[in-house]
């Protein structure tokens, strides 16, 4: 007995030593990774304090000391692209971190909303006689993604994986078929990372640098910037926080002492209310502290079977969630979005009784935004009780880490881009912009701001961005008229002015009932298009036709294009060509009838439009069928000649503290 206590002691007193001993690397290094050819290769690791590592890879062999706190740092000189190769670490005491299986060649992020992020599996893809997943010299990354309030050093995680079904089937489908491009048809290795998020807004990809020079986002860059804590920091600082916390004030009160989250508690006297809402809507302005809701809910014999999502999204401040007396899930910040797991032990068929204590600390308090999004069952008439009362100026009020990853300015940037800056990248597919058709005229200045801030942090002023132009979506448009959706497909073209920033256009390939079309494949086809073209001397430049100038000849409109493809085509097999709406001087749009006359150009027309300046083209969520490609195949792009003013050119970002 006592040599058992003895070895269990002496492992207690060694293993903090292990512990510092240990080499580690950043999550981006492991592993089946590429590394980038033909540039110099930073790496900063971790080791014990004042450590001698050599680290070696290929014919190269490095010695280098950690500093007090065991960072180390080393550049890898250039190496030319293939593999497989080992990265060896060793310290001298012999401890070993071994990488193998790398490649060297291209990075590429794949970057941008669910379009980008939705895989094989999520779009229900079925294979094809020409699929395989052999692919020996693509390599697939997924970045755990993450928000922060200060740019991080690291990303939270990252897993590199060879191709195989079942890996590929859970990347992004964009970027595999990118990728899968790419290995064909050169002898480069290529990585691909995949860092991106639905139903996001691109400033919370951009960073603080970039957010600043616009001064839509003053309230919101001026409150981060006092904030000198990282998210992490901020966790911490409020698990201190609510020991005193707790017990002085958050689980104080009538309610809890009443234990009114029992299942068999009697609430049919509470008052009635329906969310989402504020409680200052209901007749409760003045009230800080506690505010009690309750909401009964049946389920069916198939939701029984699993455990049941509890969607509440964003709360102001603070929540304590309980279902059939079960507490399910807490959680602090008003920007917070709240996914609860009810497990399917505790509940049943009938009468479910969800509890939820929502805590607020000043200002409104309530379950304010879609309350219940993704539980329709969930919706309609609750019932509330106030609970404890506080007085907001005499408590405590700790800075929370939150901010809601899908739209708070920066958030996902800071922990999910700028760790990867130190890591040299060939290029970037983006594929994002429906969360901001709301603000499609700024849009058009926000992400050439965001192009230009990337390629600055990685050091590459001309690095290749290639962009995914909105697909046709939603019910086919009867009659020409305005279209957010069009005006942001004009933005994303506008950032075409930069240098090496490109576009291909699913105009042709959505899907009029969801707004995460099917062909991905085709998508990634376009974009590796392009890619050979600026980053592998693919010769000519293969997209669709673009509109470069017009002509009035009377009564009708000749459209010039930049075909990138041999001659100017139509797929209908009579030669029609759709798509086209021309107005006079009145700015009224009536559809048009148009014609290949060369091969470069387009006559549009309408018989009861004697003086046509105008014309527009695919200008609309849906434009229908469209019969303009080059000799490609390429479809042309969506565009217009006029410089009416756009319906979302007012609709500026406002800074709304409820709404993170």
């Amino acid at each position: 007995m006592k040599t058992a206590l003895k070895i269990l002691l002496s492992i207690a007193v060694l293993l903090p030593l292990w512990a510092s001993a240990q080499i580690t690397l950043p999550p981006i290094f492991s592993s089946h990774m590429v590394l980038p050819r033909d540039v110099n290769i930073p790496i900063k690791g971790k080791a014990r304090p004042k450590a001698t590592l050599t680290v070696g890879i290929a014919d190269q062999v490095y010695v280098v000391d950690a500093d007090r706190n065991g960072t180390w740092e080393v550049d890898i000189r250039p190496l030319a692209a293939g593999g497989p190769f080992e990265l060896k670490i060793q310290d001298d005491r012999g401890e070993k971190l071994v990488l193998d299986n790398l490649l060297v060649g291209d990075l590429w992020l794949c970057a941008g909303q669910s379009n980008m992020e939705y895989s094989l599996n999520k779009l229900g893809y079925r294979e094809t006689p020409d699929d395989d997943y052999d692919a020996p010299h693509l390599r697939l990354c997924s970045v755990w993604v993450d928000r922060d309030y200060l740019p991080r050093e690291e990303v939270s995680n990252a897993v590199w994986q060879e191709v195989s079904k079942e890996t590929a089937r859970n990347f992004s489908a964009v970027g595999y078929f990118f990728g899968r491009n790419l290995v064909e048809d050169n002898d480069v290795p290529i990585g691909l990372i995949s860092s991106n998020l639905g139903a996001t807004a691109i400033e919370t990809w951009m960073g603080m640098d970039v957010l600043k020079t616009f001064p839509q986002f003053d309230e919101v860059t001026g409150k981060v910037a006092k904030i000198d804590k990282s998210f992490g920091d901020l966790d911490q600082e409020l698990e201190k926080f609510r020991t005193k916390w707790d017990d002085k004030y958050y689980l104080k009160g009538p309610g809890m002492e009443g234990e009114w989250y029992r299942d068999d508690y009697d609430h049919s006297d509470w008052e009635e209310c329906t969310l989402p809402a504020f409680w200052e809507d209901f007749g409760y302005g003045s009230h800080d502290g506690s505010m009690w809701f309750k909401r009964t809910f049946d389920l069916d014999s198939v939701q029984l079977k699993s455990d049941f999502a509890i969607v509440l999204n964003q709360i102001d401040d603070y929540d304590r969630v309980w279902l059939n007396g079960v507490q399910i899930g807490e959680s602090f910040g008003k920007s917070n979005f709240r996914n609860y797991t009810a497990p399917k032990e505790i509940l049943r068929p009938k009468g479910n009784v969800l509890t939820v204590r929502v805590f607020d600390v000043g200002g409104k308090g309530g379950m304010y935004t879609n309350a219940f999004w993704g539980n329709p069952i969930l919706n309609g008439t609750w019932k509330f009780k106030k609970g404890v009362r506080i007085d907001p100026k005499r408590f405590p009020k700790p800075i929370v880490a939150n901010g809601s990853p899908f739209s708070h300015p920066m958030l996902l940037y800071n922990a999910s881009i700028a760790p990867l800056h130190k890591l040299p990248i060939t290029g970037v597919i983006w594929y994002q912009g429906e969360a901001n058709e709301a603000r499609a005229v700024e849009y058009g200045s926000l992400l050439p701001a965001m192009i230009q801030d990337w390629r600055k942090k990685w050091n590459n002023p001309k690095m290749p961005f290639l962009l995914v132009q909105l697909a046709n979506y939603r019910q086919e448009d009867r009659t020409p008229g305005d279209s957010k959706w069009a005006e942001l497909r004009e933005s994303q073209m506008r950032a075409t002015s930069l240098e090496n920033v490109d576009i291909v256009t699913a105009i042709d390939i959505g899907n009029a009932d969801d707004i995460h079309p099917y062909n991905k494949k085709e998508v990634g086809r376009r974009l590796a298009l392009l890619a050979e073209y600026y980053s592998y001397g693919g010769g000519t430049l293969k997209k669709g036709p673009v509109h470069i100038s017009s002509r009035l000849t009377g009564s009708a409109i000749l459209i010039d294009f930049d075909t990138h493809g041999g001659r100017l085509e139509s797929k209908d097999k009579y030669g029609y060509v759709r798509g086209f709406a021309i107005a006079g001087a009145d700015g009224k749009f009536q559809w048009a009838k148009a014609e290949i006359v060369d091969d470069n150009t387009v006559k549009v027309y309408n018989g009861t439009i004697k003086n046509p300046l105008y014309v527009r083209y695919a200008w609309s969520d849906n434009p229908g069928p469209l019969d303009l490609v080059n000799g490609d195949g390429l479809p042309a792009f969506p565009f217009r000649t006029d410089d009416f003013e756009l319906s979302t050119a007012k609709n500026k970002y406002q800074y709304d503290p409820h709404a993170f």
